[in-house]
């Protein structure tokens, strides 16, 4: 009887639909995707004084993650916006990411 129980709990449990959880994108993961080739390590291979180095950023007024956001949202200057490419609040994370990075001198550890 035990082992008919088991056995009908195995084939339900593999039957059973289930719902995979996606993690959210990390934002280094998505600067990885999306900036690197512009940004690496936060300088700037198209515009070297606009970087994403934290007296570069404050120059240009921007001094929080909110800001960058923003940015990686809608653009800036020739850079254009990544909202799509991004993803819906993705901005966010990568934001946040950057601006953590910028705090600590762009040093990877």
């Amino acid at each position: 009887m035990l082992s008919l129980i088991m056995s009908v709990m195995l084939a339900l449990a593999l039957l059973w639909p289930t719902e995979t959880l996606a993690l959210p994108p990390s934002g280094a993961d998505l600067f990885d995707l999306h900036c690197a080739g512009c940004h690496p390590n936060g300088g700037n291979i198209i515009r070297r004084g606009k970087t994403l180095k934290l007296k570069a950023l404050e120059k240009q007024g921007i001094n929080n993650a909110e800001a960058i956001a923003a940015i990686a949202r809608a653009g800036i200057g020739q850079m254009s916006g990544y909202a799509e490419a991004l993803g819906e609040g993705n901005e966010v994370i990568v934001a946040d990411w950057i601006w953590e990075q910028a705090q600590n001198a762009w040093i990877q550890g």
